[in-house]
């Protein structure tokens, strides 16, 4: 199962992908480390953006249950990835990449959860707080933990 954080930049992807990963002890794929580790590999022309998607399905699907945290734009780039939880970070309007902002379509259809306020860390923990369904039952799993998170809002 992949789960797919996105947003713009700055609204908190990185944060939630990190802290779920941690709690429930599988795989986070942060796009910036990810780059990183392709050499420095920033390029965010189209042609950089497919190949990051792609490059982001591939690693997410290592694992029975991982999360990937990336911007991914674009709803084809978001078919691209085929993220089986959607979870978009609506906590920002706009981030300091203009090129992003005027590329950036929110995702259309109904997407899992919409998260449109910060969270701390000790509100996420307390909602979390008792819930380790296990990771074999892959499609229970992605359903408490929206029902969790969107408590939050």
């Amino acid at each position: 199962m992949k789960i797919l954080i996105m947003g713009l930049p700055g609204s908190g992807k990185s944060w939630l992908g990190e802290r779920l990963s941690k709690h429930f002890k599988i795989p986070y794929w942060d796009a910036d480390v990810v780059r990183t580790a392709y050499g420095n590999d920033y390029d965010m022309s189209m042609g950089g953006r497919i190949k990051q998607a792609e490059r982001m399905r591939k690693l997410a699907e290592i694992d029975p249950i991982s999360i990937s945290g990336f911007v991914c734009p674009l709803p084809g780039l978001r078919y691209m990835f085929g993220p089986d939880v959607l979870i978009w970070m609506d906590t920002v309007k706009e981030s300091k990449y203009e090129d992003t902002n005027k590329m950036f379509h929110p995702p259309d259809k109904i997407h899992d959860l919409r998260i449109t306020t910060w969270i701390d860390e000790d509100q996420l923990f307390k909602c979390l707080d008792g819930f380790n369904p296990g990771t074999k039952d892959t499609e229970n799993f992605s359903k408490e933990l929206i029902q969790k998170l969107d408590k939050l809002q």
